[in-house]
């Protein structure tokens, strides 16, 4: 008799790790997607239940779509465009100042000549 209600007991242990091993394997995606401060972080939680109910289908096309985004580079592939972005931030100094140059100059020509 002990030996069937401990049975049960195993049973009703393993059947309860699985089911939430299972929720928890399925909320993966979304974990991922919540670090990197996905976009869509929220569509990929609800389709991670709905993944439960589509026969885990949708949930390998789920873990791409929360590991495309990083919050450094967006949706690109490519590595980040810091360097660019500062190359441009020193050319558009470089032009200010011919600018302010050509301006001074062109305002001691006008002084002069009047």
């Amino acid at each position: 008799m002990f030996l069937n209600y401990f049975a049960l007991g195993v049973l009703i242990l393993v059947f309860l790790i699985v089911f939430y091993g299972v929720i928890i394997i399925h909320d993966i995606p979304y974990e991922i997607a919540k670090k990197r401060n996905h976009p869509h972080a929220d569509a990929i939680h609800v389709a991670g239940w709905v993944s439960l109910f589509t026969l885990h289908v949708l949930w390998p096309f789920l873990w791409i779509w929360a590991t495309l985004y990083r919050p450094d580079r967006g949706w690109g592939m490519q590595p980040t465009q810091q360097p660019q972005y500062e190359n441009l931030q020193l050319r558009i100094a470089e032009l200010e100042r011919q600018v302010k140059k050509q301006q001074q100059h062109a305002d001691s020509d006008n002084t002069q000549g009047n």
